[in-house]
C-alpha cells in the first residue's frame, strides 16, 4: 500500500518517475480535467475525448487552478476514444451510457479506470468490456469546470484509491500523481474500496443538497448535523453487511475535519437545474439495505428532501 502522505517535488522529479503510458479522458469536467491536467503535467501523453461538435472549439490546453499549482498543459483532442494504455472515465453516472458511444474500439484500450460516483457502473462496464480490463477506483475531491478546458480544484486534497489489481499497470502513474500532491493508495478489498467512498459521499451529498448548505454550515446546525451523522451510521451499517470494512466513527472524524466551505457536486447540480446523481450515490445504500432488511429512515428522509428540491429547481 502506498503512503497516504504525499511529498511535493518539481516537474523534473515527477517526470522522471512516470512511464510514458498513453492516457485518455472520457468526460472532461471537474474530475476529468483535473486528472488530465495532472497526468499531462507529469509528462504523460493525454487525449481528451469530447463531443464531435466541440472538437474544433475545445482548447488545445487544459488550464488548472489548484493547490497543486496553477498551470496550462497541452493535450490532444479526439471525438472517439483513441488507442491508449489507460482510459479514465470521469462522466456523471447519468451520462455514462451516452458517453460510451465514443468507445468504438475497446480492444485498443488496455485498461479502463472509472472514477464515477456509486458502485453499479462497475458491473455495467465489466459486462461490456470484461472484468480484467476494468480497474475499480474512487476519487474524493472538489473540482469544477468553469469553462471548456478550464478547471478549478477547490479542495486542498485529492484522494485517489485504486484496486490492487491495477498496481502493475498504474503503479508509476500513481507515484507521479502523489508527487504532485495527490493522496494515492492501492486497496486490496474491492468492497471496502468502493463502499468507503459511499459512506462519506452519500451523507455529505444528501445533507448539503437537502439543506442547501456547505459542509461547515451543516455541521454547525444541530438538526442537519444529526441527520448527516445518522446517515453516516446507516450507510456504514449497510456497507458492513455488504462485506466492507468501514467504521462510522472514523468517517465522522474525517467529516468534522473537512474544509467547512466544501459543497457537493449533487448540490451544484440541483442549483443548476441538472438531474442529481441520486440513484448512483444513494441507490446502492437503499438497495443493499432492502436486501439485508436494515432500517435506514434518515437516509430515506434525506433522499426525499433532495427529490423535492430537485423537482422545484
Amino acid at each position: 500500500m502506498m503512503s497516504p502522505t504525499p511529498t511535493r517535488g518539481g516537474a523534473e522529479e515527477v517526470n522522471a518517475l512516470m512511464t510514458p503510458l498513453r492516457h485518455a479522458i472520457l468526460g472532461v469536467g471537474g474530475v476529468g480535467g483535473l486528472m488530465g491536467a495532472c497526468l499531462a503535467r507529469c509528462g504523460a501523453p493525454v487525449s481528451v475525448v469530447v463531443r464531435p461538435e466541440m472538437l474544433d472549439r475545445f482548447p488545445e490546453q487544459l488550464q488548472l487552478e489548484s493547490a497543486f499549482g496553477n498551470f496550462s498543459v497541452a493535450v490532444s483532442r479526439a471525438a472517439q476514444v483513441p488507442p491508449c494504455d489507460v482510459l479514465w472515465i470521469t462522466v456523471k453516472a447519468t451520462q455514462l451510457e451516452a458517453a460510451l458511444t465514443a468507445l468504438t474500439k475497446p480492444e485498443s484500450v488496455r485498461a479502463i479506470v472509472p472514477l464515477l460516483n456509486g458502485i453499479d457502473h462497475l458491473a455495467v462496464l465489466r459486462g461490456k468490456y470484461g472484468a480484467e480490463k476494468v480497474i475499480a477506483a474512487t476519487i474524493a475531491v472538489e473540482s469544477e469546470r468553469l469553462a471548456p478546458g478550464h478547471i478549478v480544484h477547490r479542495s486542498p486534497f485529492a484522494r485517489l484509491n485504486v484496486s490492487s489489481a491495477g498496481r502493475s499497470s498504474l503503479g508509476e502513474t500513481l507515484d507521479g500523481l502523489q508527487k504532485m500532491g495527490f493522496e494515492c493508495r492501492f486497496i486490496d478489498d474491492e468492497a471496502t474500496l468502493m463502499w468507503s467512498k459511499i459512506v462519506f459521499l452519500a451523507p455529505f451529498a444528501l445533507s448539503t443538497t437537502a439543506a442547501n448548505k456547505t459542509v461547515g454550515e451543516v455541521l454547525a446546525d444541530p438538526n442537519w448535523r444529526d441527520l448527516g451523522e445518522g446517515c453516516v451510521r446507516e450507510a456504514c451499517a449497510v456497507s458492513v453487511a455488504e462485506g466492507a470494512k468501514v467504521d462510522a466513527e472514523s468517517i465522522l472524524a474525517w467529516v468534522r475535519r473537512a474544509p467547512p466551505n466544501m459543497r457537493s457536486s449533487m448540490q451544484k447540480d440541483v442549483e443548476r437545474g441538472n438531474p442529481p446523481e441520486l440513484d448512483a450515490i444513494a441507490g446502492p445504500i437503499l438497495r443493499a439495505a432492502a436486501r439485508h432488511r436494515i432500517d435506514i429512515p434518515v437516509t430515506k428522509k434525506l433522499v426525499g428532501a433532495v427529490e423535492r428540491r430537485a423537482m422545484s429547481s
